[in-house]
């Protein structure tokens, strides 16, 4: 970095901007959801880990969207509850950085993850003879190690890029976190190469991913629509239907967000779909997949049975 570069040592995220009375709502609202969001993903985490029946890949992978689920927004929600409850809406510029890596990655992770799962469910439904071949423990662990070490690469590209920016304000970012297009505003340099290494990222990691998650679940269906038996049928659709929703809301708010036109939304609007993005996805996974899951509220019955049997 040249001699001549000026750092900011603390910026000022501005939040909502809305009447401190309101505030004081959405501290109380974004609270519940921040607790359902640890309690939900907390519990998925711990019957899979608790119950021998759920220790195979599906809810391996599960389980490392759980864990990827409570870290995206536990990097987040905390400074944005500050903000709306404390009034502390400055942040120093180190962490700031950490937080836009973190949310990056962890973004990149759960997308990566999407996928993994979607091409598990390809092969138990398309190819079930085979699936404990070719879903081997090896195997599983070598895909959410890749899906883990791939974020991690891209997020440390990203954050480079920024860092090598000398950033001379303005301090405020019109955001609730340190969103990487927010940063970019506070810098005193030509960012169009930031920009289009971030849209090709985003080709690479939404749009690419997103066609290989349609691809197996156009395979997959061709596959349902096979099956004689209408409770085969039925049971196939059942295991696919709550990995459809997330990814449905996950790619959908991630595209809208990254991949539209700046000027198509105005702040306020992205930052509603920033907030979807990192406080209400985490909290809706778990509940999708347990509402819709007779497996894993089966494993709930036998995890609870066996409480009431040691209390008693």
């Amino acid at each position: 970095m040249g001699s001549n570069q000026t750092w900011i040592t603390e910026v000022i995220l501005l939040g909502f901007q809305i009447d401190p009375e309101l505030e004081k709502f959405l501290f109380g609202l974004f609270l519940l959801f921040y607790s359902l969001t640890l309690i939900g993903n907390g519990l998925i985490l711990g019957l899979i880990i608790l119950d021998s029946r759920l220790h195979t890949p599906m809810y391996f992978f599960l389980s490392s969207l759980a864990i990827v689920d409570l870290l995206y927004a536990s990097s987040i929600v905390p400074k944005m509850l500050a903000i709306l409850i404390a009034q502390k809406k400055t942040m120093s510029f180190v962490p700031c950085i950490l937080q836009t890596f973190l949310y990056l990655a962890f973004a990149i992770t759960e997308c990566t993850s999407l996928v993994v799962m979607s091409y598990d469910r390809y092969v138990a439904i398309c190819h079930p003879l085979h699936y404990s071949v070719i879903m081997s423990w090896k195997v599983c662990i070598v895909l959410a190690a890749t899906c883990w070490v791939f974020s991690f690469l891209v997020a440390t590209t990203h954050v480079s890029l920024l860092l090598r920016l000398p950033f001379c304000g303005p301090q405020k970012i019109n955001h609730f976190f340190c969103q990487i297009l927010a940063l970019l505003k506070l810098t005193c340099a030509d960012t169009r190469i930031n920009q289009v290494v971030l849209f090709i990222g985003s080709v690479l990691v939404l749009v690419g991913p997103l066609c290989l998650v349609l691809v197996s679940y156009t395979r997959i269906l061709i596959a349902i629509l096979k099956i004689q038996s209408g409770d085969g049928r039925k049971k196939a659709f059942s295991t696919c239907s709550s990995h459809l929703c997330v990814v449905g809301l996950f790619f959908g708010n991630a595209i809208v967000l990254y991949m539209t036109p700046k000027s198509s939304h105005s702040e306020n609007q992205r930052k509603i779909l920033s907030l979807f993005y990192c406080l209400f996805n985490p909290m809706l996974n778990p509940l999708i997949y347990s509402l819709k899951n007779s497996e894993v509220k089966g494993a709930l019955r036998r995890v609870l049975k066996r409480k009431r049997t040691v209390w008693n």
